[in-house]
């Protein structure tokens, strides 16, 4: 059963159940909002649907919900220690560094430690995008995928992210998980007590599996099989190892209340293109122009902007987690 809130409704809403656990505003005020963006782009699994999970671990200590992001900029890396708090802020305070650096020096390199939960990682490089900057982001994430061949599970679903300016048109955005699917839907199913299709995730003993719980247990199944976990590896020591952040098989579970911070890390380049040449965005249009002359091609992203548009009033949610979310605020349910 769901509901219908308007944007403001939502944010509102997000915003003041952090703001319940101790989260200061500002920070509370990014977090609403970059989960409130995910739920616009049709992406629930990343959208509000994640802030009981942030909540329960901000009251058990697990997210230091009080935490304030360091920057420390040397040359071109802009380093951000996040802390042990949530990650949108430490994202928002290393991009908004990254901007004007990046139209200085040509190129820059924002590397985010100590950090939680990624989010949609196509908003960062999408936002950079949007300022004229060419964009790259990794993230690694606690466990989910073995080394191909292996059945333990050692890295994240690390996703990958990329966005281009575009002369007349919204960036074009790249955003991609490493595993078949993200395991956000395999949560989202084990909540609504459905099974899974077959290809997306192994159980224990490396066998395809519909169980969610069988799933989340054992291993998802990287995109690409081996080559797919060969970029799942490069993506690890692009962020846990660059900034010393734990590897996945070292960081606690995103979904559980208990335990030590999952402390993951980020890595997000951004290039200015006019330090490279002349006439880059022209150039770009060639080829996506190439593209779409093809019947049945779309752009990466498109289908995202069209949810946005759908979705510009207001989004719906299961009643039952809005009631939740009120419930943090002491708000009594209509």
């Amino acid at each position: 059963m769901k509901t219908q809130l308007t944007l403001d409704e939502a944010q509102a809403l997000a915003h003041d159940a952090l703001l319940a656990v101790g989260v200061p505003e500002w920070e509370a005020g990014v977090c609403a909002r970059a989960l409130l963006d995910a739920e616009r782009d049709g992406l629930p699994s990343h959208g509000l649907s994640r802030l009981p999970f942030y909540l329960a671990q901000a009251r058990s200590g697990k997210v230091v919900a009080d935490a304030r992001a360091r920057v420390d900029v040397k040359g071109s890396v802009i380093r951000v220690d996040a802390r042990h708090g949530l990650a949108f802020p430490a994202i928002a305070r290393g991009v908004e560094r990254a901007i004007p650096l990046a139209r200085e020096l040509g190129m820059v390199a924002v590397a985010i430690a100590q950090s939680h939960h990624f989010g949609v990682a196509g908003a960062p490089v999408e936002q950079l995008a949007r300022e004229g900057l060419v964009a790259l982001a990794f993230s690694n994430a606690p466990s989910a995928m073995a080394p191909w061949g292996g059945k333990r599970p050692l890295y994240g679903t690390n996703p990958i992210a990329f966005a281009t300016p575009r002369a007349e048109a919204d960036p074009l955005v790249i955003d991609l998980s490493l595993s078949k699917v993200a395991r956000g839907k395999v949560m989202l199913a084990k909540k609504a007590g459905e099974s899974i299709p077959e290809g997306w995730a192994l159980d224990t003993e490396g066998r395809p599996t519909t169980d969610p719980d069988a799933a989340i247990a054992g291993s998802m199944v990287p995109a690409g099989d081996a080559k797919g976990a060969a970029l799942a590896l490069m993506v690890e020591l692009l962020t846990a190892g660059l900034t010393g952040s734990h590897f996945g098989f070292q960081a606690s579970s995103f979904f559980e209340a208990e335990g030590e911070p999952p402390g993951v890390g980020h890595l997000i380049l951004a290039f200015d293109p006019a330090h490279f040449g002349e006439g880059y965005t022209a150039h770009v249009e060639t080829l996506l122009t190439a593209m779409l002359e093809q019947d049945g091609v779309r752009l990466p992203g498109a289908r995202r902007y069209a949810t946005r548009a759908d979705h510009a009033e207001g989004i719906e949610l299961p009643v039952a987690l809005v009631e939740e979310l009120r419930a943090y605020c002491g708000t009594p349910a209509d």
